[in-house]
C-alpha cells in the first residue's frame, strides 16, 4: 500500500537538502554540500522505486489524495494533493534516478567552481519542483511545478552570472517560457470556468461538460470549448518541450554547466510537456483538431531543427539540437494518440540522452573547457570509458535495433504511419528523414571528438587551466594532456549506459503493446494506433529482427555510412561540401533566421516601442505637458497677476471702481431681463 507519508518524504527529502545546502553552505562545507542533497536525491529515488515496484508488482491501488487545502472560496477550492499511478510512478523514478547520478556526477565536474555549494542547492531544488509536477491531482499545483522548474533553470543556465552570454541566454529561456506559460495558464482558467474545478479525477470523469459545447472567439466565430483548452495547454507544452516556434531557447541553455544540460534540457524538465499531454489524454483525445496541431508542430520539430545539428561544432550544441528533434518524435507520438509510445520514448529518452550530455561534459573536463569539436580528435584511447559509453548512448540514439532506443523510436515512426488524421502523411516522412539525420550527426560528433588525428596542442608552460568563468584561452591549446575523467564522472556514465542498451528490451511489451498504463492514458479505439503496430508484435527480439527489413534501419545505416566516409576516411570532403552547399549551411548555421526575426521584430520592436513610449507619452505628455505643463502655466498666471499688484494706492481704488462697475451693470442686466 502507498502511504501519503511516504509519498511527503520522497518529494521533501530533496527540498530538505536544496535548503540545508542554500542557506547553510558556508557553514556544511563543499562536502557537506554535496552529502545532504544526495542523500535528499537517494532517498527520493529509493522510494520512488519502491512505489514503482508496489504499483506495478504489488498490487498496490493507485493513489489519488488531498494533503493539505489552500483555499475553500466560493465554491472553488484549491489543494496540495498527489496522484500516483504508474504513469506517475515512472516519472518520479527518471527524474530521481538521472537526478541522483547527476548529482554525483556534479563532485567532478564542478569541483574547481566557487559556486559549489549553491549548484547543488539548485539541483536539487530543481528535482523537488520536478516531482511536484509530476504527483500533483490538480492543475493548481501543476502549474506551481511548472513555474517552480521554470524559475530553477532560469537560475541553472545563468549559473555563470559573469557571462554575459548566460545572462542573455537565461533571459531568453526565461520570456520564451514566460510565452508558452501564458497560454498554459489561460488553459488552466478555461478548465476552472467550464468544469468547476481543478481536480485531474473531476475533470476526467466530466468530460461530458465540454463534449459540443463552443465558445465565440475571434469576433462571433465559435470554436469547440475542448479544443481551445487542449491548444492552450500545448502552448505551454511548447515552451516547456521547445517545440517549433519556441525551440529557440534550449540551444542557448547549453551556456549553464554541463550537469543542468543532462538533468533539466534532456532527462526531465523539457519532457514536462509530453507529461502534461500525456496525462491530460481524456482531453485531447475529443479534439481532433488539437492532435493534428500537435503532429504538425512536432513533425516539424523533429525534421527541421534536426538538421540544424548537422552544422554546429560546439558539442553540448549538437546534443542539444538532438533533443530538440528527439523531443518533436514525441510530440508527434502525442498527434498519434500513441501516447504510451510518446511517454516510453520519453524514458528511454532520458537515460540516453543524459547519457550524451555527461559524456560531453567529460570531454570537456579532458579538453580544460573547449567544447569546439573542431579542436578535439583521437581522443579515443586517452578516454577510453567515456568513448564506449558515448558510442552506446549514440547508437541507442539513432534506433540501433535492441538499443532502448530503437523500440520507442521505431514504435512512434510505426504509428504515425497508421494514423489516419490530417499531416500525418507529412509527420512520417519526417521522422523517417530524420532518421537519417540523426545517424549523420551523432557519428559526427563521435568522429570528430574521439577519431582522426588530435588537432589541439599540448603546451605545458601556460600553466594551469582557467576556470570556468575565463574561456579567454586560446582555441585548440591545452595546458595538459587530456586523460580519462575522475570515477565520479565515470561511474554515472556507466550506469546510465545500462539501461539505455536494456530498458527498451524488457519493457517495450508491457508499456507499448499492453495495458501497463492502465487508466493513467487514455485512448479512444478509432485512435489507436498503438493497437495496429501492436497486432505484429511477437517480442521484442522478433520486433528488433524485423527491423532490418524496414526503411528506417537502411536510412540509419545511410546516415552512418555517410558520415564514416566523410569524417573518417575523406575528412576533406566536409569542407569541400560546406563550400558546395553554402547557401544552404548559411541557412542552418543562422538557424533558418527565426532567432534573427525575434530579435529584430519582438526584442528590438519592445525596444522602440518602450523608447516612444518613453519619449512620447512619459517626456512629451506627462514629464512636459501635466507636470512642468502646469507649473510653467502656474508661473504665467502669476506672471500676468503680478503686474496688477503694483503698491500705489490710486491702481487699488480704480480697480475697486472698475469692480464695482462691472457689478452694478451686471445687476440692472439681470433686474431689466
Amino acid at each position: 500500500m502507498i502511504s501519503q507519508n511516504l509519498l511527503l518524504a520522497i518529494v521533501l527529502a530533496p527540498l530538505l537538502g536544496a535548503i540545508i545546502a542554500g542557506l547553510f553552505g558556508r557553514q556544511v562545507g563543499r562536502a557537506g554540500a554535496h552529502t545532504v542533497t544526495i542523500a535528499g536525491v537517494g532517498v527520493a529515488c529509493a522510494l520512488s522505486f519502491y512505489v514503482l515496484h508496489q504499483l506495478v508488482w504489488g498490487a498496490a491501488e493507485p493513489f489519488n489524495q488531498n494533503v493539505y487545502t489552500w483555499f475553500d472560496v466560493g465554491g472553488y477550492s484549491a489543494h496540495v494533493g498527489f496522484m500516483v499511478d504508474r504513469l506517475t510512478a515512472m516519472m518520479m523514478v527518471v527524474v530521481t534516478f538521472v537526478s541522483l547520478l547527476v548529482h554525483v556526477y556534479t563532485i567532478g565536474y564542478m569541483a574547481e567552481d566557487p559556486g559549489y555549494q549553491r549548484f547543488f542547492s539548485y539541483i536539487s531544488l530543481f528535482t523537488f519542483s520536478m516531482l511536484m509536477l509530476v504527483m500533483s491531482n490538480n492543475f493548481l499545483q501543476l502549474f506551481f511545478g511548472w513555474e517552480a522548474v521554470g524559475l530553477v533553470s532560469y537560475l541553472l543556465i545563468g549559473f555563470w552570472f559573469k557571462r554575459p552570454s548566460a545572462v542573455f541566454a537565461n533571459m531568453k529561456a526565461f520570456l520564451v517560457n514566460r510565452v508558452g506559460d501564458f497560454g498554459f495558464l489561460l488553459g488552466i482558467g478555461c478548465v476552472l470556468y467550464y468544469f468547476g474545478s481543478l481536480d485531474y479525477a473531476f475533470v476526467f470523469e466530466n468530460t461530458h461538460l465540454v463534449d459540443g459545447r463552443t465558445m465565440p472567439l475571434l469576433g462571433d466565430r465559435e470554436f469547440q470549448v475542448v479544443s481551445v483548452i487542449c491548444l492552450l495547454l500545448f502552448v505551454g507544452a511548447m515552451g516547456k518541450s521547445a517545440q517549433v516556434p519556441l525551440h529557440v531557447w534550449l540551444p542557448d541553455s547549453m551556456e549553464g554547466p554541463t550537469p543542468i544540460s543532462a538533468l533539466i534540457h534532456a532527462a526531465t524538465m523539457v519532457t514536462a510537456g509530453i507529461f502534461m499531454v500525456a496525462r491530460m489524454s481524456p482531453l485531447y483525445e475529443m479534439s481532433e483538431f488539437a492532435l493534428s496541431f500537435i503532429l504538425f508542430i512536432g513533425a516539424t520539430t523533429a525534421f527541421f531543427t534536426g538538421l540544424i545539428g548537422i552544422v554546429q561544432n560546439d558539442i553540448k550544441r549538437v546534443v542539444a539540437y538532438s533533443t530538440l528533434s528527439q523531443l518533436g518524435y514525441m510530440t508527434v507520438a502525442l498527434g498519434a494518440s500513441a501516447y504510451s509510445a510518446a511517454v516510453f520514448h520519453l524514458m528511454t529518452h532520458a537515460f540516453f540522452k543524459a547519457l550524451l550530455f555527461l559524456g560531453a561534459g567529460s570531454v570537456i573536463i579532458a579538453m580544460h573547457h573547449e567544447q569546439d569539436m573542431r579542436y578535439m580528435g583521437g581522443l579515443r584511447k586517452k578516454m577510453p570509458i567515456t568513448w564506449i559509453t558515448m558510442v552506446i548512448g549514440t547508437l541507442a540514439l539513432i534506433g540501433t535495433p535492441f538499443f532502448s532506443g530503437f523500440y520507442s523510436k521505431d514504435a512512434i515512426i510505426e504509428a504515425v504511419k497508421h494514423a489516419d488524421r490530417p499531416f500525418a502523411t507529412y509527420a512520417y516522412w519526417c521522422v523517417l528523414l530524420g532518421a537519417f539525420v540523426t545517424a549523420f550527426y551523432s557519428f559526427r560528433l563521435l568522429y570528430l571528438t574521439f577519431h582522426g588525428k588530435p588537432r589541439y596542442k599540448v603546451e605545458a608552460h601556460h600553466g594551469h587551466a582557467d576556470h570556468h568563468d575565463d574561456h579567454h584561452h586560446t582555441p585548440g591549446v591545452l595546458a595538459h594532456a587530456p586523460h580519462e575523467s575522475p570515477w565520479v564522472v565515470t561511474l554515472p556514465l556507466i550506469l546510465l549506459a545500462i539501461p539505455s542498451i536494456l530498458i527498451g528490451y524488457f519493457t517495450v511489451g508491457p508499456m507499448l503493446f499492453g495495458d501497463w498504463f492502465g487508466t493513467a492514458i487514455h485512448v479512444n479505439d478509432a485512435n489507436n494506433t498503438l493497437a495496429e503496430v501492436g497486432s505484429h508484435f511477437h517480442g521484442p527480439a522478433a520486433f528488433a529482427l524485423h527491423a532490418f527489413a524496414t526503411p528506417v534501419f537502411w536510412l540509419v545505416v545511410a546516415g552512418f555510412g555517410l558520415a564514416t566516409f566523410v569524417y573518417l576516411f575523406r575528412p576533406q570532403l566536409a569542407e569541400a561540401s560546406r563550400r558546395a552547399l553554402a547557401p544552404l549551411v548559411k541557412v542552418l548555421e543562422n538557424k533558418y533566421y527565426v532567432d534573427a526575426f525575434y530579435q529584430a521584430v519582438f526584442a528590438r520592436g519592445s525596444l522602440l516601442l518602450g523608447r516612444g513610449l518613453w519619449k512620447g507619452a512619459d517626456v512629451a505628455v506627462i514629464d512636459d505637458g501635466l507636470v512642468n505643463g502646469s507649473a510653467k502655466l502656474v508661473g504665467r498666471v502669476a506672471a500676468l497677476v503680478r503686474r496688477a499688484q503694483t503698491g500705489f494706492l490710486y491702481h487699488y481704488a480704480f480697480a475697486m471702481i472698475v469692480g464695482l462697475l462691472v457689478l452694478l451693470g451686471g445687476f440692472v442686466w439681470y433686474a431689466n431681463r
